[in-house]
C-alpha cells in the first residue's frame, strides 16, 4: 500500500510541476478542470450511489457552468460563485459538523447535489483567479492547505490524544491541528520575512495590514481547510464508504486529496479583495 501511494504520489506531482512551469498556463486551466470533473463525478456518486450513470451528467454539469460563466465573459458570475461558496464554508458549513453524524441524509440529498454544483466550480475559478495573480501566489496558498495537513498528520501521531470530531474523523486530534497551525505560523512567516511581500497572500497582508492581521488571517484559512477535510468526511461517513473512489491508488479519491482546498481557495480570493 505504502509502494502504491508514493509511486501515485510521485507521478501527481510530476505532472502537477509539468503544468506549472513547463507548459503554458492554458493547460493548469485543464488539469484542474480534469480535477473538478473527477471530484464532482465522486461527488454525485457519494450522494447518488443507486444512480452511477448520473455522476457522469453531473461532471458535465460541472463542466458546463464552469463553460458558461466562462462564455459570458462577466467577471460577475464567477465572482458570486466564489462569494457564495465562502459564505457557506463560512456560515453554513460549521452547522452542518455541528450536526455530526445526526442528519438525514436522504432528506438532504438535494441540498447536497446542490453545493456540488456550487463548490467544485468555485473552486476551478478561485484557481485560475489565484494563478493571475502570480505563480507563487496560487502555489503558497495552496501549501499552506499541504502544511497544515503534513503538521496536523504527524504531529498528530506523535502526540494526539483528544479527538477533534470522534464521530466524523477519529484519527484527527486536537493536538494535531494546533500542530499542523503552528506550522503554518512559521511557514507564512518565513514568506513574509524572506520573499517579496507581493508575491505572497501572507506577505500582502503582512505589509498592507501588519503581522498580527496576516497571522489570524493563516488561523482563519488552516481552520478552514479542517472544515473541509471534515465535510468530506462527514459526507463520506453519511453516505457509508471510506474513500471518495479509487480513481488514485493508495490515495482514494480526488476529493480525498482536495477536500481542504475547496474551502480555502474561494476564501483566499475574497481575502485578495481587502488589500
Amino acid at each position: 500500500m505504502l509502494k502504491t501511494r508514493v509511486i501515485t504520489a510521485i507521478i501527481l506531482l510530476g505532472i502537477l510541476l509539468a503544468v506549472l512551469f513547463v507548459l503554458p498556463p492554458v493547460y493548469l486551466g485543464g488539469f484542474f478542470l480534469l480535477l473538478v470533473m473527477a471530484a464532482a463525478w465522486e461527488w454525485s456518486r457519494l450522494i447518488l450511489p443507486n444512480h452511477p450513470l448520473a455522476a457522469y451528467f453531473y461532471a458535465c454539469g460541472c463542466l458546463l457552468i464552469i463553460a458558461g460563466l466562462m462564455l459570458l465573459h462577466q467577471p460577475l458570475g464567477p465572482f458570486a460563485l466564489m462569494f457564495a461558496a465562502s459564505i457557506f464554508w463560512l456560515l453554513i458549513a460549521p452547522l452542518f459538523l455541528s450536526r455530526g453524524l445526526k442528519i438525514n441524509f436522504q432528506k438532504w440529498t438535494a441540498l447536497y447535489f446542490a453545493l456540488g454544483l456550487v463548490l467544485l466550480p468555485a473552486t476551478w475559478f478561485s484557481v485560475m483567479f489565484l494563478r493571475e495573480m502570480g505563480l507563487l501566489f496560487l502555489l503558497s496558498t495552496m501549501a499552506l492547505v499541504w502544511i497544515a495537513d503534513i503538521g496536523a498528520y504527524f504531529v498528530g501521531k506523535a502526540f494526539g490524544q483528544r479527538r477533534l470530531a470522534a464521530e466524523i474523523s477519529p484519527g484527527k486530534s486536537i493536538e494535531g491541528a494546533v500542530g499542523g497551525l503552528v506550522l503554518c505560523y512559521v511557514y507564512a512567516g518565513l514568506c513574509t520575512y524572506y520573499l517579496v511581500p507581493t508575491v505572497t497572500l501572507f506577505g500582502v497582508w503582512a505589509y498592507r495590514f501588519g503581522w498580527l492581521p496576516m497571522f489570524l488571517m493563516v488561523t482563519a484559512l488552516t481552520c478552514l481547510s479542517i472544515f473541509g477535510d471534515l465535510f468530506e468526511s462527514q459526507l463520506k461517513r453519511l453516505a457509508g464508504v471510506k474513500d471518495s473512489s479509487h480513481l488514485l491508488p493508495g490515495h482514494g479519491g480526488v476529493l480525498d486529496r482536495v477536500d481542504a482546498l475547496i474551502p480555502v481557495m474561494p476564501i483566499a480570493v475574497l481575502l485578495v479583495g481587502f488589500l
